[in-house]
C-alpha cells in the first residue's frame, strides 16, 4: 500500500503530464527521435564538444581552428527546427525539474510548505538561471 507521501508524489507526477506544455515538448522530443539527421546531428557536435573539453582540462591548448568548426556545426544545429525544438524541449524539462527540486528543498529546510517570499529569498541570485 503506497504512504501518503507516494500517492501526492503520484498525483504530482499526473499533474505534470496533464501540462499543455508536456504535450509540446514531448512531441519535439519525439519528432527528433525520429529524425536520424538531427540526431547525428546533434550526435556529432556532442562528440566535438567532449573533444574540447577533454583538451582543455588536459591544460592543452585549443586550437581556433577546432572551435571555429565547432562554432560552425553548432550554428547548422540549432538552425534546424527538429533539433532547436529538441534542445529548446530539453531546457523547458529542466527549468520545470530545477522548480520542482527547488520547492521541495525549501520545504525541507523550512519544515513547511513555502510561501512566494520564501521562494524569492532562496533565490541563487542574478544570473544563475533559475528564473526565480
Amino acid at each position: 500500500m503506497p504512504t501518503k507521501i507516494e500517492e501526492k508524489t503520484q498525483e504530482l507526477c499526473a499533474a505534470i503530464v496533464a501540462q499543455p506544455e508536456m504535450a509540446s515538448i514531448r512531441s519535439r522530443i519525439d519528432a527528433f527521435l525520429g529524425d536520424s539527421g538531427a540526431r547525428d546531428q546533434y550526435e556529432s557536435l556532442m562528440k566535438k564538444g567532449r573533444v574540447l573539453q577533454e583538451k582543455q582540462q588536459q591544460g592543452r591548448d585549443l586550437d581556433g581552428l577546432e572551435i571555429a568548426e565547432f562554432e560552425r556545426h553548432r550554428d547548422t544545429l540549432l538552425q534546424n527546427p527538429v533539433a532547436r525544438g529538441f534542445l529548446d524541449a530539453q531546457q523547458e524539462l529542466h527549468e520545470m525539474e530545477h522548480s520542482i527540486r527547488k520547492y521541495v528543498a525549501r520545504t525541507f529546510e523550512l519544515g513547511r510548505v513555502p510561501t512566494e517570499s520564501d521562494m524569492a529569498e532562496s533565490s541563487c541570485g542574478h544570473g544563475c538561471g533559475c528564473h526565480h
